[in-house]
């Protein structure tokens, strides 16, 4: 006959915990969780790249901003575009490097151009830097590009022209209106036309044309820090607009009547629209416009570039003006 079992006693041939163990054996087979995500983990480059997010953003605002960037602000990309653009003045917020970039001359003057003009310079994870940039071919540098302030083009000339009555302007104020011009490389050229022969500003519509990007800043070398850029809603009220005011609107054709070095305009208060070339002016355009003037050019060449085409008339504008530079 067996010994009787104490109360709370446990056979050795059955499983499971004995008396007082507290289940320690069954917490030991459950691990330590699930693993901690990189830039949780202190050791790995994600955990710095994070911290340095955190700082910049705490110092600048959030950066995690790629949709808006996107659509309101531009970024140049690439270390050669972006070297170019610092070299040529362009506004700029901020320029993103890669975090750990591998440094080279353009890294270095681009970092050196920031630092001569206050631009805040903000390393960024190349994941951050992707998303940023749309996966562009950044090179591990961007540089973000403010909106341009467009000026209002009615606004602009009434100013002006209330200026030249007074006196405060000696001389008729000089515009150049775009009817079609959707290449920023144009519009840069042009507003650099403008700066060279005295010109007031380059008028535009709001719809289909060119912006003032950062392809336009470098194309105009500097000159769109004197010349403005005034925006319109309608070209073609704007132009009536500023008939009423004054102003005398010629228009660039081939099939223009009257020659350009024949035109007696010039001393007066002026518009000069240029179309796309390829398109010309538009219909209405071309009937508002006071004279359709035409450039004299080799029969074997079927147009000028409009870049082209607006430098020759302001020149031609400008000598019969007495402009001496």
């Amino acid at each position: 006959m067996s010994a009787p079992r104490r109360p709370g006693a446990v056979r050795k041939n059955r499983k499971g915990p004995t008396i007082g163990t507290g289940g320690h054996g069954r917490k030991a087979l459950e691990g330590r969780g699930p693993t901690p995500k990189a830039e949780d983990r202190e050791y790995h480059k994600a955990h710095r790249e994070k911290t340095l997010r955190d700082r910049a953003t705490q110092k600048h605002g959030n950066t995690n901003r790629s949709n808006r960037l996107r659509t309101s602000e531009e970024l140049v990309t690439g270390r050669n575009s972006v070297v170019e653009a610092l070299r040529a003045d362009i506004p700029a917020k901020v320029l993103y490097m890669a975090t750990r970039v591998q440094m080279d001359e353009r890294v270095r003057e681009a970092l050196k151009i920031a630092a001569e003009r206050g631009i805040p310079v903000m390393e960024t994870g190349k994941p951050e830097l992707d998303r940023m940039t749309d996966d562009a071919v950044h090179q591990g540098l961007a540089l973000q590009v403010p909106p341009y302030n467009y000026p209002d083009a009615l606004e602009l000339i009434s100013d002006t022209m209330l200026k030249w009555h007074k006196g405060y302007i000696s001389k008729a104020p000089l515009f150049v209106a775009l009817d079609g011009i959707t290449d920023p490389r144009n519009l840069g050229a042009i507003i650099r036309s403008v700066a060279a022969f005295g010109g007031t500003a380059v008028l535009t519509p709001e719809r289909r044309s060119a912006g003032m990007t950062a392809s336009a800043w470098k194309t105009a070398a500097g000159a769109a820090a004197r010349v403005p850029v005034a925006r319109a809603t309608n070209l073609n009220t704007l132009i009536k607009d500023a008939k009423e005011l004054g102003i005398f609107v010629i228009g660039l054709d081939g099939d223009g009547t009257v020659s350009l070095p024949d035109i007696t305009l010039a001393n007066e208060p002026l518009c000069i629209v240029v179309g796309a070339e390829g398109k010309g002016l538009s219909r209405l355009v071309t009937e508002n416009c006071d004279q359709i003037v035409s450039i004299p050019i080799s029969a074997s060449t079927e147009s000028l570039n409009a870049s082209m085409a607006v430098g020759i008339s302001l020149y031609e504008v400008a000598r019969k003006r007495g402009f001496k530079g």
